[in-house]
């Protein structure tokens, strides 16, 4: 595939521009304190100018979602063999990313609830996004199964459905109770599964 020029090239350097721009905005100022308006602004453009890049504000939150989606992949890695390496070690380093975002965690369950009317524009994307982190989870614990590492009464599919709705479900208490510790809450889900290959004190207090 040929290379982007020209004004095409232009435009996806500010469209990553844009991208970047406002998970730090989320980040420091929260998912509601962050307007369009705002976005638009910490990137030099008009509103209508922002949204030219998105089309609309719901596609513009699901690309700032799906973008930290691949920053978040990239640093705790998504190939099935390569995830089986400390499994339950990269769901708790996810869940920890998140409670060092809460603006991103607002954003996240505020666009998924909405994006489950079929109509939405987000909807498709929520959809593959949960397929496609099923299909991770479940392929990494089917390797680790077939290795021996975990035990063979341990069905991938339904672990990684549990692991991944146990995870939503946390986060949205979390975001009532910020003292909620995820990362211990999650590794003892996953001790009681059989998946986490590495024993880790979870004792409250601990």
């Amino acid at each position: 595939m040929a290379a982007a020029r020209g004004p095409y090239k232009k435009g996806l350097a500010k469209r990553a521009e844009i991208l970047d721009t406002a998970l730090d905005v989320i980040e420091q100022n929260g998912y509601s304190n962050a307007s369009v308006k705002e976005l638009a602004d910490a990137v030099g453009l008009s509103q209508n100018g922002l949204l030219h890049y998105f089309g609309s504000k719901d596609r513009l939150f699901m690309e700032i979602l799906r973008h930290r989606d691949e920053l978040l992949a990239a640093r705790i890695g998504t190939v099935p063999h390569a995830v089986t390496d400390d499994f339950a070690g990269r769901v708790v380093t996810a869940a920890d990313e998140v409670a060092n975002a809460p603006g991103l965690l607002q954003l996240t369950l505020r666009l998924s609830i909405e994006a489950s009317e079929e109509d939405h524009p987000a909807h498709d994307f929520f959809t593959r996004r949960y397929e496609n982190v099923r299909e991770i989870s479940a392929g990494a614990l089917e390797e680790m199964r077939s290795d021996g590492r975990i035990p063979a009464s341990v069905d991938p599919a339904m672990t990684a459905t549990l692991i991944i709705a146990a995870m939503e479900g946390l986060q949205a208490q979390w975001s009532y109770d910020p003292s909620l510790d995820m990362a211990a809450h999650l590794t003892y889900l996953m001790q009681m599964l059989g998946v986490a290959e590495t024993p880790v004190d979870v004792t409250p207090g601990s």
